[in-house]
């Protein structure tokens, strides 16, 4: 069954958007009607923003979307970014506006206390935390009112799991930005939210211990099981849209249960 599409004329921007969640998520938000820009980190990751792209704009309603490339890891690539879109909507005929932002681009680090070094610091908190704070600030002009901006986080965040210290504070930064951007962007109906999943089957999970994730999926009320992208993305899409407009500054677990706030 089709989803309704609730945000058609809606422009979204997500960071992060060539596998896993974050292509998730940018299909979803197409396939409610939004066009959507995917950033991609490098040429290496081209093709696969190419097949999410391709994906979108094969939908019945044939909503646009486009790739750009820029390195989060950079402080110059939000301005970029947002230039590149800027020029691609000028090229559609839209207006320079991005209703929806999902700062999704992340990094993650296994590695015990002892062996933390300055520069595996600096490579997590790059991406995890100053990227989307720069990217905010630079949207922040083409943001019309009642925007979405939408931070994804972690369960990660407010967890205790042994070598990934620098990780977890990240994405508890994360919830700490979102806080604070939503009492200074609410104020023309924009709302930021955070999303936090838990474990999910995706390529980035190969990156986390599995003792970590058999110890969540043993304890996940819902059927003890990993989540879907595919469950992300539709929380994130809600967030997006006109129904969650009373919600904001909120870090919303989605991990069936795993973590309960």
């Amino acid at each position: 069954m089709s989803s309704p599409l609730t945000l058609k004329g809606k422009t979204a921007l997500v960071t992060g958007g060539s596998r896993g969640i974050g292509a998730g998520i940018a299909f979803e938000l197409g396939s409610r009607g939004a066009d959507v820009i995917i950033v991609h980190s490098s040429p290496r990751s081209a093709d696969k923003a190419q097949e999410v792209v391709k994906k979108i704009t094969s939908l019945p309603h044939q909503p646009k979307a486009v790739a750009v490339c820029g390195d989060l890891k950079t402080t110059t690539a939000p301005a970029a970014i947002v230039a590149a879109a800027r020029e691609w909507l000028k090229s559609q005929g839209k207006e320079d506006k991005i209703n929806i932002l999902v700062n999704n681009a992340g990094v993650e680090l296994v590695r015990p206390l002892g062996q933390i070094t300055p520069e595996d610091f600096a490579g997590v908190y790059d991406v995890n935390v100053r990227a989307p704070l720069l990217m905010t600030q630079a949207v922040m002009p083409y943001l019309p009112a009642a925007s979405r901006v939408i931070n994804i986080s972690s369960v990660g965040s407010r967890a205790a799991f042994s070598g990934m210290s620098v990780y977890c504070s990240s994405k508890a930064a994360v919830e700490g930005l979102t806080r604070c951007f939503a009492t200074e962007l609410g104020h023309n109906g924009t709302t930021v939210n955070a999303v936090l999943p838990g474990p999910v089957q995706s390529d980035m999970l190969e990156n986390i211990p599995q003792a970590v994730i058999d110890i969540q999926k043993n304890n996940t009320p819902l059927q003890h099981r990993l989540g879907t992208v595919e469950e992300i993305a539709a929380i994130v899409a809600w967030l997006a849209g006109e129904d969650s407009r009373w919600v904001t500054g909120q870090s919303i677990s989605s991990s069936g249960g795993w973590a309960m706030y």
